[in-house]
């Protein structure tokens, strides 16, 4: 059974309203009359998009991209981690400008990136050096080849999950780690912030995840979840952008950022999940066969 929760508004590009529905067998939500595969890339172009445009305007996108250096090192850290070795052969699948491919290619990492928006492939050139491939390459990479396969919120952008996931499924080493990150709509600044929640970011996203979606969906692939890991940073920045979006549809015009509140709702979300990874704003999956 499928039915509509909640109706989110585009607040990035085209201030449209998109439904959002709700599977109540696995949880995951889906955001309905999305733009098709074809269509999707108008929705991308707006400066401050910023995992496409490397943005550091506004307050916000300036801390974000303080933070960035830091998160990148922890996601080394994490891979060499779980994958028991420093350098190995890697996939990053939607790789933006190129930060977390240059982090990883520039410790040793034999690194491939694939990249859909030309653009971004463009900044990821010109500002980390990084070559960086189209999404459509995928199927053209030889199977069985990677190591560790990443893909950082990347997930609730694609149209096909079962064909992609069965390919990643494929290009993966026997005994290699796949790292899924993905917004969680079950967290505590998710239901604070409701349909102006920034994560649900209609219609880039297309799928919403729960632990319990993101469960069936990899155990429906043949793959199994390992553990979960938080994204602690996520609930903050997340929650600046929807205090943001909640006072623009308050007011009608360009919304002022409740820092005070956002923070405390931020703050508030990590508490909660202390005691529970899959209760953060944010969660990383990781994955294998």
């Amino acid at each position: 059974m499928i039915y509509p929760v909640l109706s989110a508004t585009d607040y990035t590009v085209s201030g449209a309203n998109f439904p959002i529905w709700h599977c109540a067998r696995c949880s995951l939500r889906f955001t309905q009359d999305a733009p098709a595969i074809e269509a999707i890339s108008d929705y991308y172009k707006s400066e401050d998009y910023i995992s496409h445009t490397n943005t550091s305007r506004g307050l916000i996108n300036r801390l974000y991209q303080l933070v960035r250096k830091r998160t990148l090192r922890q996601k080394r850290k994490l891979i060499s981690r779980i994958a028991g070795m420093k350098k190995g052969v890697l996939l990053d699948v939607g790789s933006g400008t190129g930060a977390f491919v240059s982090e990883m290619s520039e410790n040793g990492w034999q690194v491939t990136g694939l990249e859909p928006d030309e653009g971004a492939r463009r900044v990821a050139k010109e500002k980390f050096n990084c070559d960086l491939k189209n999404t459509d390459k995928l199927f053209e990479l030889p199977l069985n080849s990677f190591d560790v396969i990443t893909l950082w919120h990347v997930l609730e952008h694609i149209h096909d999950l079962k064909i992609y996931i069965t390919q990643l499924k494929n290009l993966l080493k026997q005994n290699g780690k796949m790292i899924i990150a993905v917004p969680n709509y079950t967290s505590f600044d998710a239901s604070t912030y409701r349909e102006h929640w920034a994560a649900y970011d209609v219609p880039r996203h297309l799928y919403h995840f729960s632990p319990l979606s993101m469960k069936v969906l990899t155990e429906e692939n043949g793959l199994r979840i390992t553990a979960y890991k938080p994204m602690w940073f996520d609930s903050f920045y997340v929650s600046l952008l929807s205090s943001k979006y909640k006072n623009k549809a308050r007011m009608g015009k360009e919304g002022n950022t409740n820092w005070v509140s956002a923070i405390c709702i931020g703050f508030v979300s990590n508490l909660k999940a202390l005691g529970d990874r899959k209760k953060c704003s944010s969660v990383i999956y990781l994955i294998e066969k």
